[in-house]
């Protein structure tokens, strides 16, 4: 899975044009977080079409950066998220965004982005 970095002017309607470009071109939303900081918005999501995001988000001239993240399932029950921060803290890896994709009584689906301190996927196994 693939996380876009998006910054936009910290102004009305400036979310809403970078979701309707997306949408006319058929990409779907997969996870969403956005904030403001003074007049710089920063939007971070995960899309079910990669490559056609980034076609689109090029074609709108709307900066970006993008970087692989790590999909893992854990166990709906107290814990399980404790457990897999500190296997990651534990092997020395930096957690630098989190997404919590789906819930349900049978578990729980987070995508996860680390910061470049050079560990692999296989640091990522939790």
């Amino acid at each position: 899975m693939t996380e876009f970095t998006v910054h936009l002017a910290n102004q009305p309607g400036m979310l809403a044009c970078l979701t309707e470009k997306l949408a006319e071109a058929g990409v779907n939303i997969e996870a969403l977080a956005a904030f403001g900081v003074n007049e710089i918005g920063v939007v971070r999501l995960m899309v079910d079409d990669a490559p056609t995001a980034r076609t689109v988000l090029r074609d709108a001239a709307i900066s970006f950066e993008e970087r692989p993240v790590q999909v893992t399932h854990l166990p709906h029950e107290p814990g399980a998220v404790a457990a897999m921060t500190r296997r990651l803290a534990d092997a020395g890896v930096n957690i630098d965004a989190v997404y919590l994709l789906r819930s349900s009584a049978e578990g729980l689906e987070f995508a996860i982005g680390i910061d470049d301190t050079g560990h692999g996927p296989s640091s990522l196994a939790v």
